[in-house]
């Protein structure tokens, strides 16, 4: 319990980091990165090595900025203004993350719902069908796309829906072993969690190579392909910084970070994995399933 003059020294003080350089150095390789990707798709090969250099000043900048932050954190320097001020944060990166895949998700239903049942039964100015052999179901690539096999349900993306569904549950866990300060409990759920999180994303990238190679299913398999790779692709994206996150979370558990009662690094990161676990249960049912 806290004495009232602690609580008070709580409330009077808000940490103000020192002037920084770094996000001046991120911008910098944020501009590389996409400067190299607009030299790489038209045709100039510096692209490639200008996208790694961006890449790799990109993540100078987040070890070294990120490693700002812990040394403050571990030193005391945050406090309960500062922790109510990184969940907002971090509620509010969630909720752009929300709006993000729904705007997929919206493009989804529309090619789905209205744009490919549209196509079939249009017709021309004297009435005849545009294209007569072309129906207007679901999955398509389109009046005069090339055949493909759509992704089923029951293989490798059930397989990938209880790796997530476990890995909730272990990283939940994981959580109630930090509430305990239980640190075995906590590192434990870490490794399995992180193990977990690395199986998807083999099992992703396995599926993703069948695709292309056996399937026909590539991104220009019309719009059933372009929304396949867009909404599957950033979802793995996610699953792959979410799985550095925790293994970041997971090194520093094991060298002592964290207590029951300071713990936040260990919970947005938590969050953010709950997060990607719902959006793919969705993405399983409206993509591979239904």
């Amino acid at each position: 319990m806290k004495t009232n003059a602690h609580q008070l020294a709580d409330h009077a003080h808000y940490f103000v980091p020192n002037p920084s350089i770094y996000p001046v150095i991120l911008s910098f390789g944020m501009f590389l990165l996409a400067l190299g990707f607009i030299e790489l798709i038209n045709g100039f090969h510096l692209g490639k090595w200008v996208m790694l250099g961006g890449t790799g000043v990109i993540f100078y900048v987040l070890f070294n900025w990120f490693g700002q932050v812990i040394s403050e954190s571990q030193s005391g320097s945050y406090r309960d203004w500062e922790d109510r001020s990184f969940r907002y944060g971090m509620i509010w990166f969630i909720a752009t993350e929300v709006m993000f895949f729904a705007a997929f998700f919206g493009a989804l239903f529309y090619v789905r719902i209205i744009s490919v049942p549209e196509l079939g039964g249009m017709t021309a100015a004297n009435g005849t069908t545009l294209w007569p052999d072309f129906s207007g179901a679901w999955p398509t690539s389109g009046p005069k796309g090339t055949p493909f096999t759509p992704m089923g349900a029951w293989g490798i993306p059930a397989l990938n829906t209880a790796l997530l569904l476990t890995s909730g549950a272990t990283v939940t866990w994981a959580h109630w072993g930090v509430l305990r300060n239980n640190r075995r409990q906590l590192c434990l759920g870490l490794v399995a969690t992180v193990l977990l999180g690395c199986l998807f994303i083999g099992f992703q990238a396995y599926e993703y190579h069948h695709a292309y190679t056996e399937m026909g299913l590539t991104m220009g398999a019309g719009a059933y392909g372009a929304t396949f790779f867009m909404l599957t692709g950033f979802h793995g994206f996610h699953v792959t910084l979410g799985t550095i996150m925790l293994a970041v979370i997971l090194l520093r558990s094991m060298s002592g970070h964290f207590t029951a009662e300071r713990h936040f690094a260990f919970e947005g990161v938590a969050w953010y994995w709950h997060f990607v676990d719902v959006v793919w249960l969705i993405l399983f049912v409206f993509v591979y399933w239904v």
